[in-house]
């Protein structure tokens, strides 16, 4: 069950950032960035995960990430792990500022043992790079850490986890939370809002908002890459660009904290 989650106000005017190199507008930046052919990028320092940010993490920190995947590995919390290959647990360091959460591992996931190698992987990958996030500076999981899937010929396709799974799961998510103590969470599609944010979440109406919830922090909504995936040909380009907006949003939200912490001193 999801902690208490707070709407937070949206922020009024353009924010400016300062980078060692230059100095963004990133509300003028996500205004550029919306017109055909922009090339906007957030700068890269936005997400780098900080040495002073790292220090204030238990050096011990990455060996508790690894003691819970193991611990997770053997996970038997709901009946998913019975038709699973294996539990696919997140990917990433203890420290990262931003994490990205997903709903389950797809049928490659489930193979291989990580995290976003499918086709909505490549996507997302393809995303990232598009808003100036490099995949190694973030922290990816999923909601719940099996596949469900149903059997269509020699295929196994993918079924949406039920409540119960995701409840089930969702101390793996936490400790995950615990560990990595993100600045920011991104829930990407429907199953990871609800997780976090709780089921009166509605990505397509909160995308792009933040929320402060009780034992989590800040989390943003957006749609999950399969759905790009899943949108109409004509209507792909669109959703993709809208999808990377929603990527800027989160690292112009991590570019504001590292001002405030500038002003602070």
């Amino acid at each position: 069950m999801a902690g208490k989650a707070r709407k937070v106000p949206p922020t009024r005017g353009p924010q400016r950032t300062e980078t060692s190199a230059a100095i963004v507008d990133t509300a003028a930046g996500r205004r550029r960035a919306s017109s055909p052919g922009a090339a906007w990028r957030a700068p890269r320092w936005v997400v780098t995960n900080h040495e002073d940010a790292r220090d204030t993490v238990s050096r011990g920190a990455d060996r508790d990430l690894a003691a819970t995947r193991r611990k997770a590995s053997s996970c038997t919390d709901c009946d998913l792990y019975r038709d699973a290959t294996q539990t696919v647990f997140g990917e990433g360091r203890a420290g990262s500022r931003l994490m990205l959460v997903g709903e389950q591992p797809g049928d490659v996931e489930d193979r291989e043992g990580e995290v976003f190698v499918g086709p909505a992987g490549r996507l997302l990958d393809r995303a990232l790079a598009d808003a100036g996030i490099r995949r190694e500076d973030t922290y990816l999981t999923n909601a719940v850490k099996h596949f469900k899937w149903q059997p269509r010929g020699k295929r196994r396709i993918h079924k949406t986890p039920d409540r119960a799974e995701v409840v089930a799961c969702r101390h793996w998510l936490l400790d995950e939370i615990s560990i990595v103590r993100p600045e920011l969470v991104v829930a990407m599609g429907a199953t990871a809002a609800g997780a976090l944010i709780g089921t009166h979440a509605r990505v397509l109406r909160d995308r792009g908002q933040f929320f402060d919830v009780e034992g989590v922090g800040r989390v943003m909504p957006t749609v999950h890459p399969s759905s790009v995936l899943r949108a109409d040909a004509d209507a792909r380009g669109a959703a993709f660009a809208a999808f990377v907006a929603d990527l800027r949003t989160a690292c112009a939200q991590l570019a504001r904290r590292d001002e405030r912490r500038h002003e602070a001193g």
